[in-house]
């Protein structure tokens, strides 16, 4: 593993507790008397207070009171994987030179599987995530939580709402699958769906998570990416320093899903973005690390479910569909009870699209099928597949 201590300012506090049990005893620092040793099926923090492509680049300042937060909560259940603080990326001289730090740090922490928890910073600092992922040649799936889709123009610089398209037009391109959970119908145009819908892209409403948050779960299981807007969190219960929306995912759903996220085994990145902090402990920074919290306590209980280990003992579950003129196999974890299901895909294709094929799905994916119904998870799937 190259040396990625260079990009990193040590963590700038001491935070002493009398109890064992809490994380500031738990969580490996970089102190300026030493960069922890990483080692592999681990998590690594680090913060990247970078502002420039947001609109609201000057004044924000640069503290991390979410850590005082963190560090001051509690150990879960079976927490035995190691976590560490690398410290804070500080804007570089300009701003490709923060994405390459990030990209950087992201890529060498991926390849020793670590995998790494950002806090930022604007949310076009998920684009220097995904360069991680290019350099790696891997083909991934990204997920954004967000109320908006922040595709913006593709002739225009990259900003803080507008980072998507220079993903999807990237060339080479490692994007497979594109989801968002938590779209308002209020801040989407008809022609931002429709395109959408043209590239077979995931789009589940807040109205539908806020009936029925599990439909989130097997979106995240297939996720390898995780850009979590703060903003998409209601006002009440996030209240950032730059934006006030009444709707939006309350505290406890966000945190259901940072866990969702944690837990699923495919996950190897994440970043909490748009935090603005100011100079005050707030709500916003007891979420956020709470948000954190439960991402690492599902990550500590991960099952080791597929693409990690081994689908051979799973139970499968055949269902005949009479427009398909063929069989979709259903398979069920006997590690977790979760599911997916198998969608074919031209041998042609070799082995680029081995991680994709089974696909997560959720029981009623397979009471679906067996009311003769093609699932529309699958179609979707096989039409990128094609």
């Amino acid at each position: 593993m190259k040396d990625i201590s260079i990009f990193f300012q040590p963590v700038d506090r001491s935070i002493n507790s009398s109890n064992n049990d809490t994380l500031v005893n738990y969580i490996q620092q970089h102190t300026s008397a030493c960069f922890p040793e990483i080692e592999t099926s681990s998590i690594a923090l680090f913060y990247v207070p970078e502002f420039r492509n947001s609109k609201y680049p000057s004044n924000v300042p640069s503290t991390d009171h979410f850590r005082q937060q963190l560090y001051d909560l509690y150990t879960g259940d079976n927490w035995s994987r190691p976590f560490y603080d690398l410290g804070t990326i500080y804007p570089g001289n300009s701003i490709n030179d923060t994405y390459h730090a990030v990209a950087q740090v992201c890529k060498e922490l991926i390849k020793k599987k670590c995998t790494p928890i950002i806090i930022g910073g604007s949310q076009d600092l998920t684009y220097a995530l995904y360069k991680a992922y290019e350099e790696l040649e891997q083909l991934v799936n990204l997920t954004t939580i967000d109320s908006k889709l922040d595709l913006g123009d593709v002739d225009q610089e990259i900003s803080n709402d507008g980072w998507l398209s220079k993903i999807i037009l990237h060339k080479p391109c490692f994007l497979f699958n594109y989801s968002n959970l938590g779209t308002q119908s209020h801040y989407i145009s008809k022609k931002e769906l429709s395109l959408f819908e043209k590239l077979y892209f995931d789009i589940s409403r807040l109205g539908a998570l806020n009936e029925n948050i599990t439909i989130a779960e097997p979106i995240l299981r297939n996720t390898d990416i995780l850009s979590f807007d703060l903003a998409s969190i209601r006002y009440s219960d996030f209240p950032g320093a730059h934006y006030s929306s009444p709707n939006g995912f309350f505290g406890n759903e966000a945190c259901r899903l940072a866990r969702y996220t944690g837990i699923s085994d495919k996950v190897s990145s994440i970043g909490f973005f748009n935090y603005y902090p100011n100079n005050l402990l707030t709500a916003s920074e007891a979420l956020l690390s709470q948000l954190i919290w439960y991402f690492v306590d599902g990550y500590q209980n991960r099952k080791g479910d597929f693409p990690i280990g081994s689908k051979k003992t799973y139970t499968k579950y055949r269902v005949f569909l009479e427009e398909l003129s063929e069989e979709i196999i259903f398979s069920k974890s006997d590690k977790s009870g979760r599911w997916w299901m198998e969608v074919p895909y031209p041998s042609t294709k070799g082995v680029k699209y081995e991680r994709h094929h089974l696909v997560p799905c959720s029981y009623e994916a397979y009471q679906e099928a067996m009311k003769g119904e093609i699932p529309n998870l699958w179609w979707q799937t096989f039409q990128k597949l094609g």
